[in-house]
């Protein structure tokens, strides 16, 4: 009698063992190969609602591309882009993909995956302005900036080198409308951001030269989840060799 009671609470303290061990590991990073991606929730091209409330855009078009290329499943959530970046750190989410900038400062706290968009500075001009062709240009003139922008700051940093004036507003859409009317001759903006203004039928063209500006990467807490960062870097490079990555840019970024 003594020997079942044995056998039978050693058969219940490894039942609940295993279903501790169970519980542990269902939420744990890169347990398997469905993943919790966490995103921001309104920055056009990367990622944005359409009409029907469908996510849509370049990251969350990449993201579904490399997910069916690797064959992996992930579960989006999208948070704005502090709280995903806390869910992250707090292990609530296995990864971010959010237009989310690989700097020095982030790849302490973060490892990387292969940049997948290099961003930068661009400067647009009414579809029909043939006289704005470069910086020199601008001499004597006024241009329209976004407060709070790299194309802002950009813009800041020339004004005195190319002898030109600038008028900055709260949203993209008073910066283009400015340059539309005439009293701006041009404007700066994040080259994608701009480049999406265009598909969207605002009528712009991009000039010059662009400016260098960060590169995007997916996120991931630093020394976890190797494995997704290798799936999403083979993916990309294959989307890349396909011709599929390129196709995705272009269905949000026109430069004219």
């Amino acid at each position: 009698m003594k020997k079942f009671m044995k056998l039978a609470i050693f058969a219940v303290v490894a039942l609940m063992a295993l279903s501790l061990t169970a519980c542990s590991t269902g939420s744990d990073s890169g347990s398997g190969d469905k993943y919790i991606i966490a995103t921001d929730t309104t920055f056009a091209p990367f990622e944005f609602e359409d009409e029907s409330g469908n996510r849509i855009g370049i990251d969350m078009d990449l993201l579904k591309a490399i997910a069916e290329d690797q064959g992996f499943e992930y579960e989006l959530q999208a948070l704005g882009f502090d709280a995903a970046v806390t869910a992250l750190e707090s292990g609530q989410a296995d990864a971010v993909i959010a237009g989310m900038s690989i700097t020095e400062e982030r790849q302490q706290k973060f490892d990387f995956s292969d940049p997948y968009f290099d961003s930068g500075v661009g400067m647009a001009v009414s579809a029909t302005d043939n006289s704005i062709n470069s910086y020199e240009d601008l001499r004597g003139k006024n241009v329209a900036v976004k407060n709070g922008t790299e194309g802002a700051t950009y813009a800041e940093s020339i004004k005195d080198e190319y002898g030109f004036t600038i008028t900055s507003f709260p949203e993209s859409a008073n910066m283009y409308e400015d340059v539309k009317a005439g009293n701006s001759v041009a404007c700066f903006e994040d080259y994608p951001v701009l480049g999406y203004a265009i598909t969207q039928g605002q009528p712009l063209k991009m000039v010059g030269d662009l400016q260098a500006g960060n590169s995007y990467g997916l996120a991931v807490q630093k020394g976890q989840n190797a494995e997704l960062l290798e799936k999403f870097n083979a993916g990309l490079k294959n989307l890349k060799d396909n011709g599929k990555y390129q196709e995705i840019v272009d269905t949000y970024i026109s430069t004219n």
